[in-house]
This record gives C-alpha cells, structure tokens and sequence, in this order.
C-alpha cells in the first residue's frame, strides 16, 4: 500500500474533536473484518465509540450472510462499538438510523441522490453504492452493546468490482468520474453519525 493514501488514525482522532463515536480510532491494514476486530477488542467495560478501520477485509459480511467486497483502499469499511438505550431484539432501528445518516452526508456532500434500500443498502440510481450491518451482543452482568458496520464504495473503478456486481453495484468516483478523499468524508460521515446519535439512542 503507498503509504500517502493509507487512513490515519491519528489525523482521523484529531480531526474529530471531543466525540463520542471516534473518541478511538484504530486503522488496520488487513483484517477479516471489522467487525470481528471490534468484537475482539470489547470487553464490559469497553466505553462506546471505539471505531476501527481496516485497509483491506479479506472476508467481510454483509447481511443474512453475504460477502462484502472490500477492495484495498478504494473505499471506506469501518465498525463502531455502540451501547444504544434499546432493546437487543431492536437491531433493526440502529441499521436503519445509520443507513439514513450514510445516506444523508452521501447527498450532503456530493449532490447526488442516495436513497435507502431496506432493510440496509444505500443506493443511488438504483445501484447499492454502501451497506450496513448490525450485530447485537448480550453480556453477563453487563448492559448489551452493538457492533456498527459500516461499508462504503467510494474510489472504485469498474474494474474493482466483480463482474457479477456490475449491474448492482457503483461507487462515488465512477458517478463523479473523480477521486473521494476518503479522510475528509470518513470524518464528516463519523460527525453525522456521532451528533445524530446521543438525540436517538442516547439516555
């Protein structure tokens, strides 16, 4: 990977200020997913708001037990540890919350017309440009807590996705036949979700 277009946590964190989501910030080079790297680092007493990037997933999930295609650096596959204020059962409302917020900073920010595709796609002109998936978990003697993921295709040419997604799958670059600077939006997509978060989910 060049380094020069590699995340970094530190310019991440910096740039995010007090926060609850992103009060840590890890980015990985390699992982299987995020996911798991953010279920391997939570224990009871692990505060909310830890996010971890990874470069590259080499088995990233989508739902009911999908592949993830997560190209090297070319888009944005991160996972936030949340410990929401509703019931385990509920995992649909936080999918839905950050579907919106994915979709809003995408229309925000770019001008282009991303729209929800339940229960968690975000697509625009009809193809899936990011995706959601929540995984709830309970704890002994703990308050449950939720793991966010989130993916996002954003400098991918056609060449980057799999032929059996050409139909079905876009990025930002190819509808803006430019180049996403991938900090700036992770830092504006983790402020949209981090303001919006404590009105919706908070006590």
């Amino acid at each position: 990977m060049n380094s020069l277009d590699r995340l970094s946590a530190v310019k991440l964190r910096e740039a995010l200020g007090q926060c609850t989501i992103g009060r840590e910030v890890i980015v990985l080079g390699e992982t299987t997913s995020t996911n798991d790297s953010v279920l391997e680092r939570t224990s009871a007493s692990t505060p909310e708001g830890l996010v971890v990037f990874a470069e590259r997933q080499t088995a990233g999930r989508g739902q009911r037990g999908n592949r993830w295609e997560s190209a090297a650096q070319k888009g944005l596959w991160l996972s936030i540890l949340l410990r929401p204020r509703i019931d385990i059962s509920k995992s649909a409302e936080l999918t839905a919350w950050a579907a919106n917020i994915i979709a809003q900073s995408i229309s925000e920010r770019f001008a282009l017309p991303a729209k929800i595709k339940l229960p968690n796609d975000v697509t625009i002109n009809g193809k899936k440009v990011a995706g959601v998936l929540v995984e709830m978990r309970a704890q002994k003697n703990a308050p449950h807590f939720a793991v966010l993921g989130v993916g996002i295709n954003l400098n991918h040419s056609a060449k980057d996705l799999p032929e059996e997604l050409h139909s079905r799958a876009i990025s930002l670059a190819m509808l803006l036949d430019r180049d996403i600077d991938r900090e700036e939006f992770a830092v504006a997509l983790l402020r949209n979700l981090n303001r919006t978060y404590r009105e919706t989910f908070g006590s």
